[in-house]
């Protein structure tokens, strides 16, 4: 026990100190399994490991059949991040599934969330907060539609970390059709993401 410090203080600085773990290994996600409110498989660990593992330089691709947790991998890596006090982090989902990431965020992980829309963009620029997606207290939750229409506030962020679920709508971003996919390519283009898709296993 360190000098002058109680047992309880003791344990308080070393769980504040296994916040600021760095590296690879295992242990960088220690404290987040710890606090994850959620029965975890060895495939979702394994998945948010190997995100880490990649740096997130460019961003990684996490791809599993429906229904296998794609979301809880997701979740440990944001959670993780949020621990770091990296906390710039933006969510981007079909527009059905914003509130579903939002009580999964805090069911799951204790971390609170906003649901940036038109209403709540406005109000809170008319609060006097010049770009609603600057907020650093909250993970921010939008649709990709949204995100379209506001990629020069999106772009002017530094974003620790993007997560994209449904990533499939992403696919062929180089045709002039998907305006969506190329707005937010241009917008989040050095920016550390995590794709999420549905493995699609064709029958022969």
């Amino acid at each position: 026990m360190a000098p002058g410090f109680t047992q309880y203080q003791t344990q308080y600085c070393a769980w504040l100190l296994s916040r600021k773990i760095e590296g690879d290994s295992a242990d960088k996600l220690a404290s987040t399994l710890v606090d994850a409110q959620v029965d975890l498989n060895p495939h979702q660990v394994e998945a948010a490991l190997f995100a880490f593992q990649s740096s997130l330089s460019k961003g990684v691709i996490l791809a599993d059949e429906v229904g296998l947790g794609k979301t809880i991998e997701a979740g440990l890596v944001v959670a993780q991040r949020w621990a770091e006090r990296k906390r710039r982090i933006l969510i981007i989902v079909p527009a059905n599934l914003r509130k579903q990431w939002h009580q999964e965020l805090e069911d799951k992980f204790s971390l609170q969330s906003l649901i940036l829309e038109a209403k709540s963009f406005k109000q809170m620029r008319k609060e006097g907060l010049h770009n609603p997606f600057e907020v650093s207290d909250r993970v921010v939750i939008c649709s990709y539609q949204f995100a379209k229409t506001k990629a020069d506030e999106l772009k002017s962020v530094s974003w620790n970390l993007v997560v994209m679920d449904e990533a499939y709508r992403l696919r062929n971003v180089y045709k002039r059709g998907n305006v969506i996919g190329k707005t937010l390519k241009d917008a989040l283009s050095n920016v550390p993401k995590v794709l999420l898709t549905a493995l699609l296993c064709k029958t022969p």
